[in-house]
């Protein structure tokens, strides 16, 4: 008798780690969080060798362990489990429910002829082909009656029999397909609960009916596991989120500076809805309700304009300190273990200034969705020269008179001003009254002087941490610009 669930989650290793894959990850090891003897298994499907990459294999584990999915056992590779796969393939045939085929798929579509219906005819079921280098083998479905795949989500779903074709088991190199390698290694693994995408439901049946024969063949009855197939995941066509099309890498919403728990809180909403209206739903709380019955079967629109919402509700509910440490990746990656693999710091080791980003982190803080924009935010602060953004110069200061004009007056009063951002802001508000400016277009020629942009941290404070030195020579450049 089992104390728990045991699940697992068995990603095939050919391509970038993919949201759908990571939320059938989490609903996974939430449900195996929910029991003390709950068991999370990772299993790395990796027997098609011409499609595999061990990069992508890293990329799952390291994806896994940013999201905090943390495994009771594994990672398990599949491809270790030949010898297990093997004799399930010989205890099958032994017992009738497999038999050779060397149909090609030539040979299969010519005797279709204008037949569209797809699936093999079992033309070699009574053959009696033996084993060859050209037979593979192929399980012989019944021909009448149904099977039924209970649902945790969908309910029962029944599959005729008859529109099941006989599926290829094992190719002719004896290498062992999906279809029956799955079922040995859940069986192996006392999986009780298969939770994966719905474009896995059509393969249920299959496996069901080789469980099943297994149970007679090996002569045991290990129970079937509890199905229970996720929705799908659509764009805002509500189309299937498309890997060439749609942001589908998890690994690319690191590299962007979503935060994990962000990332796992959006996740869980994919088909799933906590109690009450709050969306924003600790961890803790997320495993206590989470029950795979509430998972909805209708498609899931991946929002990303939602995920950059509630990204940046986790920013702004961080401590000052908390989200400094968490910016080190992106703007002192040579401290951190990880860095983002899809940028470069625009700064020198020797250009940063930690103690001085200590000080400014609190200014960008409230004004970023993700960390990963923090660096265009703050680039002002650490290098030598400014970025400067051609339309916003010329828009504020290149061809206004009235900028060129406040940045003249800035130069003077900055350089006797006492230097703290009240009194910068207390002068500015003068300067621009001069001119019969407000404070924000007032402000709007200095800023784009000093940092570059017209967007940024608080302008006031950002000039009190930059220094007056550093002020006044950006301003005068912008001046020098403009008699070029």
């Amino acid at each position: 008798m089992l104390d728990g669930p045991r699940v697992r989650f068995a990603p095939s290793p050919t391509g970038y780690f993919h949201v759908g894959s990571a939320r059938s990850a989490l609903f996974n090891w939430l449900l195996a969080r929910q029991s003390s003897h709950g068991v999370f298994i990772l299993r790395i499907e990796d027997t098609d060798a011409d499609r595999n990459r061990e990069e992508w294999v890293d990329g799952i584990i390291t994806a896994m362990a940013w999201l905090g999915l943390d495994l009771d056992e594994g990672p398990f590779r599949q491809s270790d489990n030949r010898a297990a796969h093997t004799a399930a393939t010989e205890a099958l045939l032994a017992g009738g429910y497999l038999y050779y085929c060397d149909c090609t798929g030539d040979d299969i579509q010519a005797r279709k002829g204008e037949n569209k219906t797809p699936g093999y005819d079992g033309f070699c079921r009574e053959r009696g082909l033996t084993k060859s280098a050209t037979t593979a083998l192929r399980f012989a479905t019944p021909t009448d009656g149904v099977t039924v795949v209970h649902d945790l989500i969908r309910g029962d779903v029944e599959f005729a029999n008859h529109t099941i074709d006989d599926f290829v088991v094992a190719k002719s190199s004896g290498a062992v397909l999906y279809a029956l390698a799955n079922v040995s290694d859940d069986r192996n693994d006392r999986i009780t609960h298969v939770i994966r995408g719905e474009e896995h439901l059509p393969n249920a049946p299959k496996q069901m009916m080789l469980w099943s024969a297994l149970n007679v063949v090996l002569g045991d009855d290990v129970a079937l596991p509890v199905y229970a197939h996720l929705p799908l995941l659509v764009n805002e066509q509500r189309k299937k989120l498309s890997k060439r099309k749609d942001p589908v890498a998890t690994e690319s919403y690191r590299d962007q500076g979503y935060l994990a728990d962000a990332f796992v809180n959006y996740l869980a909403l994919l088909g799933w809805s906590p109690r009450g209206d709050e969306e924003v739903v600790a961890l803790s709380s997320i495993i206590e309700q989470f029950r795979l019955e509430d998972v909805s079967h209708s498609p899931a629109f991946f929002d990303v304009k939602k995920l950059n919402h509630m990204n940046g509700e986790y920013v702004r509910a961080m401590t000052c300190p908390e989200f400094t440490a968490a910016c080190a990746p992106w703007v002192s990656p040579w401290l951190t273990a990880w860095r983002p693999t899809d940028r470069e710091v625009p700064w020198s080791q020797e250009q940063f200034d930690p103690a001085l980003f200590a000080k400014v982190a609190a200014l960008v803080q409230e004004r970023v969705t993700t960390l990963g924009e923090v660096p265009a935010m703050v680039a002002f602060f650490f290098l030598d020269e400014v970025a400067m953004d051609g339309a916003s110069f010329d828009k504020v200061i290149g061809t206004d008179p009235l900028g060129q004009q406040l940045l003249g007056a800035a130069l003077a009063r900055f350089g006797e001003v006492p230097w703290d951002a009240n009194a910068l802001h207390a002068a500015t508000i003068e300067l621009g009254a001069a001119l019969s400016l407000n404070l924000r277009k007032a402000q709007a020629p200095i800023r784009c002087a000093v940092t570059g942009s017209l967007v940024g941290p608080p302008l006031f404070e950002s000039l009190e941490y930059l220094g007056r030195e550093k002020v006044l020579e950006r301003i005068a450049a912008a001046l020098a610009r403009c008699s070029d």
